[in-house]
């Protein structure tokens, strides 16, 4: 029969991971990736961009672009100066804004490729920070969004056209069928999330996806099947000696019927500038990661995945790189 090879492979490797939603090994350094109610933590405007490849070298692996950002509202700013900071020494990570209430707006662009097919979104973020204690706040946030999900034909290889194949040539009405009739297909996102945070610590519970398809426009015959995606992550900051502090830290995931996805690390600062940590995600990768602030507006992260599956044999890991920009700090 004539087949979607590609489509096939990458397709189960998805549903194996519990991926329909683009993975990030840098979320706890960005965790509004995981998280709306993480907008608006820290009292400036926070961006982050990076671009992430999966199993770097497999041909249909998935490949992420990134845009997050967010701003509080009615807080006094100090004015944008684009001239780079030249001082001596380090420059320290910023606190995080807790003992007042809060209002946060914020968006998100994604675009997401695996195999033959192609997922963009984008939305608008809003998060209210409510004051626990003078240096504890609890947020509420939620994200709303379309997302665009697209087949690219010309991205599926078929049996009969795969290097080395000597059989006959075969048709397929069905998969013909299923071609002529492919169109994009968008469907609205809605995310809801809590997050209780100080500067030493962070607890967070969220949801994405919550309308599946209630909501969608386009006439494809492709099967998207958007499911609800719950998050929790946690972390605690404590001091090795005057200039370190360690951070343990884990992120599950769940995703029905895929089983539990779970993940656990550490990341050890330097002066509160340099980071260096360590992850491990059950039965799929080993992570190490690094970075710093550069100055008072940019900070730089790196990670590396090293496969622990079957795909270690295929591909050179995954590489993902995040920029940050810190406007108003």
């Amino acid at each position: 029969m004539r087949g979607i090879i590609a489509i096939i492979c990458v397709c189960f490797v998805i549903v194996g991971n519990a991926q329909q939603l683009p993975q990030y090994s840098q979320y706890m350094r960005n965790q509004i990736v995981t998280n709306p109610a993480a907008s608006g933590i820290y009292d400036f405007m926070d961006l982050a961009i990076g671009g992430r490849f999966q199993w770097a070298g497999l041909e249909g692996a998935p490949k992420t672009a990134f845009l997050y950002g967010s701003t509080v509202l009615n807080t006094t700013r100090t004015k944008f100066n684009p001239g780079l900071r030249t001082s001596q020494g380090p420059v320290r990570n910023p606190k995080v804004g807790t003992g007042r209430i809060k209002h946060a707006l914020g968006g998100q662009v994604v675009a997401d490729e695996f195999g033959a097919f192609r997922r963009v979104s984008a939305g608008a973020i809003y998060s209210i920070h409510l004051p626990v204690s003078q240096t504890q706040n609890i947020s509420f946030g939620t994200k709303l969004g379309l997302s665009n999900n697209t087949f690219l034909e010309d991205r599926a290889t078929v049996l009969t056209s795969m290097v080395g194949y000597t059989g006959p040539l075969m048709t397929d009405p069905t998969y013909d069928a299923f071609i002529a009739n492919q169109s994009s297909k968008s469907f609205m996102d809605l995310g809801f999330g809590v997050y209780f945070y100080s500067n030493d610590m962070f607890i967070g519970v969220s949801a994405d996806q919550l309308t599946r398809d209630f909501v969608s426009f386009g006439s494809g015959t492709a099967n998207f099947d958007p499911n609800i995606h719950f998050q929790a992550t946690a972390g605690y900051k404590f001091s090795v000696s005057q200039n370190l502090t360690l951070m343990p830290n884990m992120l599950v995931k769940y995703l029905s019927p895929a089983p539990i996805s779970v993940e656990g690390g550490f990341q050890l600062e330097y002066k509160e500038w340099m980071w260096a940590g360590l992850s491990y995600r059950h039965t799929d990768a080993v992570i190490g990661m690094i970075g710093c602030n550069l100055n008072e507006k940019f900070k730089l992260g790196y990670s590396f995945d090293f496969s622990l599956s079957e795909f270690n044999n295929y591909t050179a890991g995954g590489h993902e790189l995040v920029l940050g920009l810190m406007l108003g700090r």
